[in-house]
């Protein structure tokens, strides 16, 4: 099925598109022939049971896992094995991950590096950037995450929400054009869970595109503008908020009472 906004702009708009995603790991078919629009400034949440394709989903968007078919289009550019016949300049993946931010399940910071110097590293290895801007565009970053304080400690010396929040800091500070969440709140306890959702809703009210795989439902019911529903590898419903009430297929109503 195509999975797109019905009240979505023109194709231009669109910041992602996603077709006929195939990805295979030996014989487990994990996603089975996806299509996905997103649009500027769209928060896009993705849910469903455990072993549905969501995080495959959500890393075959910035091509940490290759698609086996498909074609992944960001921004007019096209990568992955492709529809040649779009006729679209072909992009490197190596340029995709640099306006895609993700933060992942694990916030995946080095141990042995400072708060700052864990937020700079990319802009200083990646982008150039020398280490005085990189400095103070990281004391923004983390300001708006609520960790200014923390610029000096090491992650040891952190909760596991600051440690998230650090990493969504990271993630920001690259500038990126959209912003992809791997079930940040999952390795939280869960008195740790709300400071995580604030920084995001934070971020979304900024009109930043994000997509994001969460089971908070209660986050994807007030986030979610557009809401994906993931089962075996496909996409079974897709929709506005409207979805979390009046659902349309039988299996996204009863995994919606059932979490809810």
């Amino acid at each position: 099925m195509k999975a797109a906004n019905p009240s979505a702009g023109s194709a231009p708009e669109s910041v992602v598109r996603l077709r006929g995603i195939h990805k295979s790991f030996g014989s487990n078919h994990v996603l089975k022939g996806v299509d996905l629009r997103v649009e500027r400034g769209e928060h896009v949440v993705v849910f469903g049971p455990s072993g549905s394709g969501k995080s495959t989903l959500l890393r075959t968007t910035n091509l940490l896992e290759q698609p086996d078919e498909g074609s992944v289009v960001f921004r007019g550019k096209e990568y992955g094995p492709g529809f040649k016949e779009e006729g679209l300049p072909r992009g490197r993946a190596r340029e995709l991950r640099q306006a895609v931010g993700m933060v992942f399940q694990q916030f995946n910071l080095f141990p042995h590096l400072s708060v700052l110097d864990n937020v700079t590293l990319g802009l200083r290895r990646v982008k150039g950037i020398s280490r005085e801007e990189a400095e103070l565009r990281a004391a923004a970053q983390l300001e708006r995450v609520g960790l200014l304080e923390k610029i000096g400690s090491f992650p040891a010396l952190l909760s596991g929400g600051q440690q998230q929040r650090v990493a969504i800091a990271r993630a920001l500070v690259m500038d990126p054009a959209v912003m992809l969440f791997d079930e940040p709140t999952s390795a939280l306890d869960p008195e740790l869970v709300g400071e995580v959702l604030a920084a995001m809703r934070a971020l979304a009210k900024t009109g930043m595109t994000m997509i994001v795989v969460t089971h908070e439902m209660g986050f994807a019911r007030e986030v979610g503008d557009f809401n994906v529903f993931m089962d075996e590898g496909v996409i079974v419903e897709a929709g506005g908020r409207e979805i979390f009430t009046d659902a349309k297929e039988p299996r996204t109503r009863d995994f919606i009472r059932a979490v809810l």
